[in-house]
């Protein structure tokens, strides 16, 4: 049985109704077995716990680790010809119609090998653990055909066994049309999306389902189906919604007890309403935002007046969002969205878990809790949001002290 206490620090549990940010000054937290057994002021340390062994962190200021959850960081080649095209002025959907945008990255993908494609990977991966992150989801969505779908989700599942990291997977094979099923969406449904997805619940591949509602992709009929499908396998679901236009995917996603509808940049008040009593996550991704150099902010005001849980995640993909930084994104969505510095922290923390079904089991510093906890050398939680191109971390407990 292993024991140990952190002390010297500075504690943001972001515990919610614990005041802000959840802070507790000159805190301690017992650790057995990789969870959290205690949380406090360290001068009210229990005396079960006086004799643990003590690692001390100099005042450091501890939070939560960081949970990114929404990543698409398998896959092949790179699209920075279209991001020319975009400053040349073409919008999203016309770099898309002309068959760029999703489908261009899906020949790269096709053509990599499940060594290949996890090898690139994991210079994306190291990149977000370099930042404090425990936890990655990771979706399929650029194969495209059954075996390309499970290759890409075989990829991500074997990152989690090269490096200290939880993955959670979506089988996302309703991302696009690929070239061969153009004009015969629904059919790409029936002979793809469907027994893809049976296959790779078979095969514990995938921890959700997840599409892309948009004119360029699913109407909400069709992510209807898939959706039908996935609830008899048990299945949760998600979904990319009201990116680029209000389709209702949102409250379609709703609906279906979804953990989370992403981008929600064109979400209505109703859609908004119909999340808040089906108690799903609303995404946002300023990385997206960013580089499509949108103007439609997502409804922000009408997501904290409802009381919809906010999650934040760096959507980190070859087109819209090649984002690998989610501190940068933190900063993001304070600069872009006017979230507030603690409310974007704990949308990369409390809220990110809450996204992937995960609430249970990590997001906050409390008992019970796997002690999964970032060591920052910065004074207060805000900084974190504030500084750009800079990155903190100390270090990151996982489970255990060393």
């Amino acid at each position: 049985m292993k024991q140990s206490v952190i002390s010297g620090i500075r504690l943001a549990s972001m515990c919610e109704d614990a005041g802000s940010y959840g802070m507790i000054e000159d805190a301690a937290i017992a650790i057995q077995d990789g969870k959290i057994a205690w949380v406090g002021a360290l001068s009210e340390l229990p005396h079960a716990f006086l004799d643990w062994e003590r690692v001390g962190f100099e005042g450091r200021l501890a939070t939560p680790a960081l949970v990114d959850c929404h990543t698409h960081i398998v896959f092949g080649g790179n699209r920075a010809k279209e991001f020319e095209m975009r400053l040349e002025g073409a919008s999203y959907e016309e770099v898309a119609r002309a068959g760029g945008g999703i489908v261009s990255t899906v020949a790269a993908t096709r053509a990599m090998s499940e060594d290949a494609l996890v090898e690139d990977a994991l210079k994306r991966l190291d990149a977000l653990l370099a930042e404090g992150v425990s936890t990655v989801e990771i979706k399929s969505g650029y194969g495209l055909t059954i075996e390309d779908e499970l290759k890409m989700l075989r990829a991500a599942r074997r990152l989690a066994t090269l490096r200290p990291v939880r993955i959670r997977t979506s089988y996302l094979a309703a991302h696009a049309v690929p070239a061969e099923y153009r004009g015969k969406e629904d059919a790409y449904i029936d002979e793809v999306v469907l027994p893809g997805m049976e296959v790779a619940h078979a095969e514990g591949l995938a921890d959700a389902v997840d599409g892309f509602c948009e004119g360029i992709a699913f109407s909400p009929e069709q992510m209807a189906r898939v959706f039908d499908k996935a609830k008899s396998l048990g299945l949760p679901v998600k979904l990319h919604a009201e990116q680029l236009s209000n389709l209702g995917g949102a409250k379609l996603a709703a609906s279906y007890g979804a953990l989370s509808a992403d981008h929600l940049e064109y979400l209505d008040e109703e859609g908004v309403a119909a999340m808040a009593a089906a108690g799903t996550v609303a995404v946002l991704l300023p990385g997206a935002f960013y580089t499509l150099r949108e103007t439609q902010h997502p409804p922000l005001a009408a997501l904290r007046k409802h009381g919809v849980p906010i999650a934040v995640a760096t959507d980190c993909n070859p087109g819209s969002s090649p984002l690998a930084s989610l501190l940068l994104t933190i900063n993001m969505a304070c600069t872009l969205f006017r979230m507030t510095p603690e409310e974007a922290l704990a949308g990369a923390t409390r809220e990110g878990a809450r996204a992937l079904g995960l609430a249970e089991e990590i997001g906050t510093i409390e008992p019970g809790k796997r002690a999964e906890i970032a060591i920052w050398d910065v004074e207060h939680p805000a900084e974190l949001a504030y500084r750009i191109g800079f990155n903190p971390l100390h270090r990151l407990v996982s489970g255990e002290l060393a």
